[in-house]
């Protein structure tokens, strides 16, 4: 079995009888996140299978479930961080209550609606069951317009500390975009979006300079292309790329070789040279240089990315800095999701994939 069927079968055993996926078998990450899910279900947008219908329409069924949250703060804009659209649930789909988490996080909302748009405009996929479906994406659109995205302080990928995340704006922008043809966006809602990125480009936030969540912007959601994402790639490189991985950011003690003995609050300049080294910043550089058609440089990060992985396909979330030790989050399904990708846009036929989800082969 070749590293791509490996990475389908991993992503498989991470999908739940109810069509969602969990983050990672482990015990940290044993839950249901929406972004996670997301870009786990981008290798089968484009696949003859049910697979990414039903995984988009599990994900609506919980918004569904927390409509009556979605409609308050499509008028009220929320402030409590239990207002905001939950972002990680326990596998059933069900919010998690007993524990305190940064739920402002808008990029998620936005990555939902690019896929959403997107599936349905570029590869027709028939994903609203009822009109409640169209209601729900409605509201999503509304809830993003509520918030004032474009400068409210979001908690963004990490789902860290709250700043005015370029990565976050750039996400509400592109999904918004993409369902502009489906639902009702009003263009003031993309047009504050831009005006923002622009003013705040290249910088990710007011702290950080370089964060490899910048590369979303460059895939999948293309709003950098050219000289600019030229730059914000070479910021990556320069700044966060390591040996096994991308580090998120300077400074970051998620997982620092520091954390267990000093804990994560210390200014971030005490975590320098001891971040993690997140392996699924390898394939996400291999697609950005995709995107740019830099073919030399796409095999590159694809082949480091192939060096990096465990037994039987298996990419962690990240390594400890400077040593072959993997975290606990092993493997991790959104690092299995980029390497596929990756690996699909280098010339991998979409036809021959073997759907394991489905158990079956797709023709």
């Amino acid at each position: 079995m070749n590293h791509l069927e490996q990475s389908y079968k991993l992503l498989s055993k991470l999908r739940q009888p109810n069509h969602l996926y969990l983050a990672s078998l482990s015990k940290e990450y044993h839950y249901f996140w929406i972004r996670d899910a997301v870009y786990m279900s981008l290798p089968y947008m484009d696949k003859p299978c049910d697979t990414f219908k039903t995984t988009i329409q599990a994900i609506l069924d919980v918004f569904r479930r927390y409509e009556w949250k979605i409609s308050i703060h499509t008028k009220q804009r929320p402030q409590a961080m239990y207002e905001y659209i939950h972002a990680r649930y326990s596998p059933d789909g069900f919010e998690i209550h007993d524990q305190e988490w940064g739920h402002a996080q808008h990029d998620m909302i936005g990555a939902f609606l690019y896929v959403v748009g997107t599936s349905m405009q570029d590869y027709n996929k028939n994903l609203f069951r009822d009109e409640k479906d169209h209601e729900i994406v409605q509201k999503l659109v509304s809830y993003l317009s509520c918030c004032n995205y474009w400068e409210d302080k979001d908690n963004g990928m990490w789902e860290e500390s709250r700043e005015v995340h370029l990565s976050s704006i750039g996400a509400c922008v592109a999904g918004l975009k993409a369902v502009q043809p489906i639902v009702f966006v009003p263009q003031e809602a993309i047009d504050k979006g831009r005006a923002k990125l622009e003013s705040m480009f290249p910088r990710e936030s007011s702290t950080k300079e370089t964060d490899l969540a910048q590369l979303s912007l460059i895939y999948p959601y293309k709003l950098f292309t050219g000289e600019k994402a030229k730059l914000l790639i070479d910021r990556v490189e320069k700044s966060l790329l390591r040996s096994k991985g991308v580090i998120r950011y300077e400074g970051d003690s998620y997982y620092s070789t520091l954390e267990k003995d000093f804990g994560r609050f210390h200014d971030s300049s005490f975590y320098y040279g001891t971040e993690a080294e997140w392996t699924f910043g390898l394939p996400w550089l291999s697609l950005c240089y995709q995107t740019l058609d830099d073919q030399n440089h796409s095999s590159y990060y694809l082949n480091r990315t192939k060096e990096v992985m465990l037994e039987n396909g298996v990419l962690p979330e990240a390594f400890f800095a400077h040593t072959d030790i993997p975290n606990p989050n092993t493997p991790l399904g959104w690092s299995s999701a980029m390497y596929i990708l990756a690996e699909e846009q280098r010339g991998f036929s979409s036809l021959d994939y073997i759907d394991y989800s489905q158990t079956k082969r797709a023709i």
